[in-house]
């Protein structure tokens, strides 16, 4: 056990864990066929979507990682969010009423719908690739400092491995109320997680000036002075060129207010692990409002963390750290900075209130975890299988879903501990999504506004954009290619501009492949 935690934490950790289970399998517990299973029988509230939307998309990576980006610069990565509510408000006017055009499952279903079913499984399948790899590099990522909470000797019992134990804990725990309840299960525990690493952050951001002289006010003060809470970057410093101003890091308002947006589009409008969630929604105006909802949420609850991170910093400008921060292995994707929210949890928050700050992390990594398993189980099942296999039972696909939603934590559990093993794949995994997502929701686009035609353009679109966005994310790491990319580009593109550009060369080599092989006469 950590020495750091009394019975009482323990207690409130063990409470999370057996209540949230309890609550997913209550939930979940009138599965009678894929409707219920992945669409929640179209009968959970807008405001439980919207808040499960929010919570799907916040690993315990982000609760610790976004503290941790304003300890170690400022809190710049607001300009993201404002692209990340922009995209919310398009894809509830323009996108929404797409999806309930009939009873669908899944955004590939509209390119089938356009382009017949080989586009379909095209997209879905660079979708179930791409989740798979980021999904289990979050569970690895997350597994790191959850080690350092929880302690070898609890995560190493019966493993011999603590990071294979916090693994385990994460995906075996989620996949428990995932298996029984479907969708409905996922998307109110997911409300509940919300609520919990909410109230976690907004505690924290009042703890934390209580232990510095002169309280609140010292603490801006002194953050303001370090330049701790600048977030707005309009134009290039002295010395930097436009070009690596507005493509290369760190972020600025150009690459929110666009590259964010066009990211949300994807990750809200294109991939399952989002529009599963609005699918579930009765209707167009409720769909509309849960998507408002995480609109307005998603800023405030980035906000706290990036301001908890900045608090941290001025509170260990006077204070030393009981537990000396880690190494970490380059390559890795966690910096030592990624335990700093840890450790003051661990070694400043009294008892009980620890347990709690510990119990929010668990419940972002969960509910991760959670959204991945139900996403891939859907895609997998609905947009592959049953459009194989035509004809059998509802019971039959029932069970088909249930049994690939342990496939699919199986493969979350692989990805994750391979992550740790192979310092490429981790890095690869992390940039996939971005890899991906432009081809998704280029795709998409045509799909809407094309209404029919052959799927040889879009899928060429679709992989041109692939192989593209893999060349500009190896290419500036290479040894052999990296000085002719510097004259070329000038710079190394930030994963913000990843989608925008994935998604302009799917449509125009969509558009152009289009144009040279003519539709065939009807």
């Amino acid at each position: 056990m950590n020495s750091y935690f009394s019975p009482g934490d323990w207690i409130v950790i063990l409470l999370y864990v057996f209540g949230i289970i309890g609550l997913g399998v209550w939930f979940g517990k009138d599965q009678r066929n894929t409707r219920d299973y992945f669409l929640g029988s179209k009968n959970v509230p807008w405001w439980g979507i919207g808040l499960s939307i929010v919570a799907a998309e916040t690993s315990a990576l982000t609760i610790i990682g976004v503290p941790a980006m304003a300890y170690g610069g400022n809190i710049a990565f607001l300009q993201m969010i404002i692209g990340y509510v922009i995209a919310r408000i398009l894809l509830a006017i323009v996108l929404v009423p797409h999806y309930f055009k009939g009873e669908i499952y899944s955004p590939y279903q509209l390119f089938a719908n356009t382009f017949g079913p080989s586009a379909r499984q095209t997209a879905g399948g660079f979708f179930l690739i791409s989740e798979t790899l980021a999904a289990g590099v979050r569970v690895y990522v997350a597994s790191i400092p959850v080690k350092l909470i929880l302690g070898d000797k609890l995560l190493g019992f019966g493993t011999g491995d603590p990071i294979l134990g916090a693994i385990l804990l994460f995906v075996l725990l989620s996949l428990l109320y995932t298996y029984i309840g479907g969708v409905k299960a996922v998307i109110w525990t997911d409300a509940v997680q919300f609520g919990l690493f909410l109230l976690g952050g907004i505690f924290a951001l009042w703890y934390i000036p209580t232990l510095v002289d002169g309280g609140m006010s010292a603490v801006f003060s002194k953050a303001i002075a370090a330049g701790k809470l600048h977030w707005l970057n309009a134009t290039p410093p002295p010395g930097v060129s436009v070009t690596k101003f507005l493509l290369g890091a760190p972020f600025n308002i150009w690459m929110g207010v666009i590259g964010g947006t066009v990211l949300v589009l994807s990750s809200h409008g294109a991939e399952q692990l989002i529009v599963q969630r609005v699918l579930a929604c009765k209707n167009v105006a409720e769909g509309r409002k849960a998507l408002a909802l995480s609109a307005v949420v998603i800023f405030p609850l980035f906000f706290i963390f990036l301001l908890v991170g900045a608090m941290l910093w001025v509170f260990y400008q006077g204070h030393p750290f009981k537990i000396p921060l880690p190494e970490t292995r380059p390559g890795s994707g966690i910096t030592a900075n990624d335990f700093i929210f840890p450790i003051f949890m661990m070694t400043e928050v009294p008892h009980l209130l620890k347990g709690f700050l510990i119990v929010a992390i668990l419940s972002a990594a969960m509910s991760s975890v959670s959204s991945a398993l139900t996403s891939l189980a859907s895609v997998s099942t609905m947009d592959f299988v049953k459009h194989v296999i035509p004809g059998r039972s509802e019971a039959f696909f029932l069970r088909f879903s249930k049994v690939s939603t342990i496939v699919w934590a199986v493969a979350l559990i692989f990805t994750a501990y391979l992550s740790r093993q192979v310092a490429f794949v981790l890095n690869a995994a992390f940039a996939l999504r971005g890899l991906t997502s432009g081809a998704l929701v280029g795709g998409l686009a045509l799909a809407i506004f094309w209404k029919h035609g052959r799927s040889i353009p879009v899928i060429t679109g679709m992989v041109v954009s692939l192989v593209t966005m893999t060349a500009i994310q190896l290419l500036p790491k290479l040894d052999w290619t990296k000085d002719l990319w510097m004259k070329t580009i000038g710079t190394e593109v930030f994963w913000p501009w990843y989608t925008l550009i994935g998604a302009t060369i799917t449509l125009l080599t969509a558009w152009l492949v289009r144009t040279l092989l003519p539709e065939p006469k009807r």
